[in-house]
């Protein structure tokens, strides 16, 4: 199941232009929309008591073509949270839900702030719609619910602390699972860091970049987004340019449509998480399964706990940097933060120095970084035989 962020205040999924393959259902057709009326075959079950939010939610699911049924108390959602084909949980809800039935999206005014997330990881649940901005990508949403597809996997790798090695770890596995065969696509998640296409020295290679992609909107077409993005030894990549221009950054809701057709175009993402809680938010809550990189040092792992209080209730690993004369061995931290230990990734003489010449690609070719990123792409994602 895959897990989705949600769009955060300020952010209107349908308010940006676009046309051809970036143009979706536009806001306008979601607030025009009448009351919904549930029949006696739900798609959609809505657990809240807020009036305002019912309201609300009644009128995405009428401009997504699907049927609601809407109970007040978990209690009342019990019978038929296991046949509806999407739950919906409001934030006025602050029950826990049924054992084993976690709910797929969370849903609350934008007037709750923080707490939405907060709530979010304390329920477990898989995704986040702060309304009304989010409603044309909750809309979508429920549309493709109701005819799902197939999708690969998409791995989020966050460094326990500054300059774990993430970045180093992210381009490591793309790289391998490329050389297997696996259609994989590396994403660069941090717009604070410098751009991740000088790792690989593909800052001059054509092919779309972020902002490149502010302005999009809607369904994205998997195909169409392949065949517009740069290659790196084989392997395609999405950069936050690698130059010293400005850039605005680019609305969740675009994240959100670029990772939702990359996990329909590829068996793998691999995505490059900064440790800022904006970039956390924007692209961790879309990973369906988390990879956090900490070096073996008593500070790194305190730095590390803190760091999963932010992180999405998804299956999370633990990967340890080696480092010469490290106090702690792999195991004890893994055991000291809590996470399933995937693997180490090897002290290779002179990595840091490859990053900064762009020969990081070159690097990841040792024997020992094979091995490492063989074992975690087959703990981690069960893509290698």
């Amino acid at each position: 199941m895959s897990r989705h962020q949600l769009v955060g205040p300020g952010s209107d999924p349908g308010s940006g232009p676009g046309s051809g393959p970036w143009q979706g259902l536009g806001a306008a057709s979601v607030s025009g929309a009448g009351p919904w009326l549930p029949d006696g075959s739900p798609e959609t079950l809505l657990v809240t008591g807020d009036g305002l939010l019912r309201g609300e939610v009644e009128r995405i699911v009428a401009a997504s073509g699907g049927q609601l049924r809407t109970v007040g108390t978990i209690r009342e959602a019990v019978q038929f949270w296991d046949t509806a084909a999407v739950v919906l949980l409001g934030s006025d809800i602050s029950e826990l839900p049924p054992r084993g039935r976690s709910p797929a999206v969370l849903v609350g005014p934008t007037g709750d702030g923080d707490r939405l997330w907060h709530l979010a990881a304390a329920i477990g649940a898989e995704r986040v719609a702060v309304l009304p901005e989010a409603a044309t990508w909750l809309a979508e949403y429920l549309s493709r619910a109701r005819t799902p597809e197939q999708g690969g996997l998409v791995l989020g790798i966050v460094g326990g602390c500054g300059g774990a090695g993430a970045s180093t770890a992210a381009v490591w596995l793309a790289h391998a699972a490329a050389r297997e065969g696996v259609r994989v696509l590396l994403v660069d998640g941090d717009p604070w860091g410098g751009g991740l296409e000088l790792a690989l020295a593909a800052e001059e290679t054509a092919g779309l970049r972020w902002p490149d992609l502010a302005d999009a909107s809607g369904t994205i077409d998997p195909r169409q987004l392949a065949d517009s993005l740069p290659l790196a030894a084989g392997f395609p990549f999405l950069s936050w340019p690698g130059n010293k221009e400005r850039h605005s950054g680019v609305d969740h809701a675009v994240v959100t449509g670029v990772l939702d057709a990359a996990r329909r175009g590829y068996e793998l993402v691999v995505v490059d998480i900064g440790r800022g809680r904006e970039t956390l938010r924007t692209f961790a809550w879309d990973c369906d399964r988390m990879i956090v990189v900490v070096p073996a040092l008593l500070r790194a792992a305190v730095a590390t706990a803190r760091l999963l209080q932010d992180l999405p209730p998804v299956e999370t690993l633990l990967v340890v940097r080696a480092k010469p004369g490290a106090s702690l061995d792999a195991g004890l931290i893994a055991e000291s933060v809590g996470l399933p230990l995937a693997g180490i990734v090897p002290d290779v003489r002179r990595a840091a120095a490859a990053t900064e010449a762009g020969r990081l690609l070159d690097a990841g070719r040792h024997r020992s970084v094979r091995r490492f990123a063989g074992t975690v792409l087959d703990f981690g994602a069960g893509l290698t035989s």
